[in-house]
């Protein structure tokens, strides 16, 4: 699950790339979702009647844990009732599409599903809060929201989303494995030169063991490092065109079958088909399931994904560290920013009353409250931040701070968030590049197909 991101480069990188996102006007909604009890004339909390928001989200414990909120926020707001609607991650943007289309629009939701804010900015589905904002005097700053991360759901001037949770990639190791192989730690140092890619690599070999007996095999390193079509990015290959950040998420021109971007999945098919440090999809899926992930079986000893995968790190059968991304190649880049913004939807009838419900939940209490009620959510309160650095049982508060720093000052938003027609892109990547994985064919003869089929899913 995506979510899931103030520094230097980020203002430069996603100023200038989300300014961004996009380009298109918006126009009008679908009809409300929002429930007015008989007598209220709908229009605002403070005509005296009560009225019902809907917030549409994804049905997990990380994402439902707010309707235990809604009893406070309503004692706090008596002419508010909040309704939680839910769909599973698999049907979230499916049945999103579905209610809008049927006049039932929810207030509030966030990009959960496959696709992402470009999608449903192109689509016109986001209103624009600036007058809200302006009428209630809202400043980020008062809820400790630093203005780079507002700055990315802000579109010429216009602002569409008020964030509220920031995950960032980061590396997560098994320091029982790095003790068994007598391998030092990785640092959480994103300015310590010495770890690089190539000393991942060197690292990892120490801790792989590769047995016909798959309960004796384990390996050094999983890196999945965000989506697959952003991953050249991390060795300072660009695979979409620079106008991609200016044209609302579409880009003029892809550069899939570039020799900089063939050589960038080369170094990272080669953890597993070369150097044979990286577990294969098969292996992996045998270990820890269909969806599961192989790392919490203690058969690896790094990953590197979203911190999402923090979340449960307290249940892990082993000691876990948590360290930087290694130098890739890229000076700019190294980690995937994943900001999560509340987003009120055109459709909504009550967009006064949602935005109380969203002032609530970047709130500093909520935000540090809902730290412990989601199992782990990072909070973009910077306030509230401080209790999630200290939220990891046995890792170091210091070196998650370490990691969240670094990773924010290093990080560009996740191109999932970014591009348009992402879901169909995604989808498209995972089925092409399958055959790279099992060995029956080579990155330089798939990229050619991607290249084709990634620009015939923007023109459509």
């Amino acid at each position: 699950m995506k979510t899931i991101r103030i520094k230097k480069s980020f203002t430069l990188l996603l100023a200038t790339s989300m300014l961004i996102v996009l380009a298109l006007s918006g126009c009008s909604g679908g009809k409300s979702a929002g429930d007015v009890v008989p007598g209220n004339d709908g229009d605002s909390a403070n005509s005296g009647g009560q009225v019902t928001i809907t917030h549409y989200t994804i049905d997990s414990e990380d994402r439902t844990f707010i309707e235990k909120l809604v009893p406070d926020f309503e004692a706090q707001h008596p002419n508010i009732k909040v309704k939680i609607e839910k769909a599973p991650y698999e049907q979230f943007d499916s049945k999103l599409q579905t209610l809008i289309a049927g006049g039932k629009s929810p207030d509030v939701t966030s990009h959960y599903g496959y696709g992402g804010f470009a999608e449903y900015y192109n689509k016109d589905m986001l209103l624009d809060m600036n007058d809200i904002i302006k009428e209630d005097g809202f400043k980020a700053s008062d809820y400790n929201i630093p203005d780079d991360l507002m700055k990315i759901y802000t579109v010429k001037d216009q602002v569409y989303g008020i964030p509220v949770n920031m995950y960032v990639s980061l590396m997560l190791y098994n320091k029982d494995m790095f003790d068994a192989a007598n391998v030092a730690y990785p640092p959480s140092d994103y300015e310590d030169k010495s770890w690089t890619f190539d000393k991942m690599v060197e690292d990892a070999k120490k801790m792989t063991h590769v047995s016909n007996d798959i309960a004796k095999t384990q390996y050094g390193v999983d890196f999945t490092w965000s989506e697959r079509d952003m991953r050249p990015l991390y060795f300072g290959a660009e695979p979409y065109s620079q106008d991609t950040w200016t044209n609302g998420g579409v880009p003029s021109e892809t550069h899939f079958d570039s020799p900089e971007v063939i050589a960038a999945y080369n170094k990272l098919f080669n953890l597993i088909l070369k150097d044979k440090v990286s577990p294969t999809t098969e292996w992996s899926k045998s270990v820890a399931g269909q969806n599961g992930d192989a790392f919490v079986t203690g058969k690896v000893g790094m990953t590197v994904s979203g911190s999402w995968s923090l979340a449960g790190s307290n249940d892990f059968p082993f000691k876990v560290g948590v360290a930087a991304v290694p130098a890739g190649g890229n000076d700019k880049v190294r980690s995937v920013l994943f900001v999560d913004p509340l987003l009120i939807l055109k459709g909504s009838k009550h967009p006064k009353e949602a935005f109380e419900w969203i002032k609530y939940l970047v709130s500093d209490e909520i935000q540090e409250k809902s730290i412990d009620l989601s199992g782990g959510n990072p909070p973009v309160n910077t306030k509230a931040a401080e209790t999630y650095y200290k939220h990891f049982d046995g890792i170091d508060a210091a070196d998650v701070k370490k990691v969240y720093e670094g990773a924010v000052k290093y990080g560009f938003e996740s191109y999932n968030h970014l591009i348009t027609h992402y879901s169909q892109i995604n989808d498209m990547f995972i089925n092409e590049m399958q055959p790279i994985d099992t060995g029956h064919n080579t990155v330089e003869e798939v990229m050619p197909t991607i290249q084709k089929k990634v620009m015939e899913i923007i023109k459509r």
